[in-house]
């Protein structure tokens, strides 16, 4: 039986409404941290915007073309577009081990002409999409039946499934986690978590037997960094030199040693918040985290604000995604999780990433011009 969504009817805004609703002061707050990652980019490059921090406001500036485009759009075509979008980035995602690109001994990438692209950061926003549109049409008393957890655990699965067979650890540790986080706001009962969380700790064992020989030592060195000081143990221990002779208020900018002498690996990506940390020390690796931390609020107040299910789903998800990338990447560095390479939002230098956190903050504030819009269950036909 196919079922279909109207709109309750509500006012239509015009553009300038849309411009009023805006929520502009998270819009600041965004631009601010992206200020930030260039900043830092160009204090990495030596003091020079290239390579890095020019492509990086370059990119910013895209994505922020691109978030208007997204937070000013009619929500209901992202509900009605939300599983054609899921299948379409599930095909590049199955497409990658065939045509993908390899670096690094993994095949993360698709490439078009000189450009490249990863599917899985884009899956991160249409699996959001996906599993609200599931909720929003999903009656609430049938939220707690076993039956009901059955299409969004296969909307989060195969794409974990997909990247651990890039492999990239990371990525599908976080698709679990946005998934989880979703199926928790939407209601489903603790029980499930237990039972998940019990079947996560039976597994270990034969989890352990199928991670390849380089994650194994990840998990190794992240128990005993110092096993192997000049292998998987480097970047760990530098990322913690680096760090602590940061101390209060830091080295200074464009003045820090492990990051300007080289030894800090990765310095632009993923172990960007140690390079900031070891120039601006314990307050402004606060200062920026609290930064994170306001913007998280902002999505809290956004996603509350909304009345229908889709656009709470849609915001929390986008918010749920960001306070992950942020929490695995400095528990990363700081050496409170294995390395699995999570890049910081808005800070750390890559491409797909930046354009997928923007369009993804873009949805919070779509969801948010269209925070009093309602949607209705319509059955037109029986399709068999």
């Amino acid at each position: 039986m196919k079922m279909l969504f109207a709109e309750t009817p509500a006012p239509k805004l015009n553009l300038g409404k849309k411009l009023w609703l805006l929520n502009w002061p998270f819009l600041l707050l965004v631009a601010g941290i992206a200020l930030v990652g260039a900043g830092a980019l160009y204090s990495v490059a030596g003091g020079t915007f290239e390579p890095w921090a020019t492509r990086h406001v370059v990119r910013f500036c895209i994505g922020l073309a691109l978030l208007f485009a997204v937070a000013f759009s009619d929500i209901r075509w992202w509900l009605n577009g939300a599983y054609p979008l899921y299948l379409a980035v599930l095909l590049l995602m199955l497409l990658v081990p065939f045509i993908g690109v390899e670096s690094g001994g993994a095949r993360r990438w698709l490439g078009v002409g000189e450009l490249s692209f990863q599917p899985s950061e884009m899956m991160k926003i249409t699996l959001i999409l996906a599993l609200a549109r599931y909720y929003q049409w999903l009656p609430p008393e049938k939220i707690w039946r076993p039956d009901a957890l059955i299409p969004p655990l296969l909307l989060i699965g195969v794409p974990v499934l997909l990247a651990l067979a890039q492999p990239d650890l990371g990525t599908a540790a976080l698709f679990a986690i946005i998934g989880g986080g979703l199926l928790f706001l939407a209601g489903v009962s603790w029980f499930y978590f237990g039972a998940a969380i019990v079947g996560v700790i039976v597994s270990l064992p034969h989890a352990w037997e199928m991670l390849h020989d380089y994650q194994k030592e990840r998990v190794l060195t992240f128990f005993d960094p110092e096993r192997d000081p000049l292998g998987s143990g480097y970047h760990i221990l530098q990322s913690k030199i680096a760090i602590g002779s940061g101390g209060l208020a830091g080295k200074g900018y464009m003045m820090g040693t492990q990051a300007q002498l080289n030894f800090l690996p990765e310095k632009h990506t993923d172990f960007i918040f140690t390079m900031f940390a070891e120039e601006m020390g314990f307050i402004g690796a606060v200062v920026l985290l609290a930064l994170y931390l306001v913007a998280l609020v902002f999505i809290t107040y956004m996603a509350l604000r909304c009345r229908s299910m889709f656009a709470k789903l849609v915001a929390a998800g986008v918010g749920l995604t960001l306070s992950a990338y942020v929490f695995i990447n400095v528990a990363m560095v700081t050496g409170l999780v294995p390395v699995v390479g999570v890049p910081l939002p808005l800070v750390s230098y890559g491409g797909t990433s930046m354009l997928t956190m923007i369009i993804g903050l873009g949805f919070v504030l779509n969801a948010h011009v269209n925070r009093k819009v309602t949607f209705r269950r319509q059955e037109v036909r029986a399709l068999w």
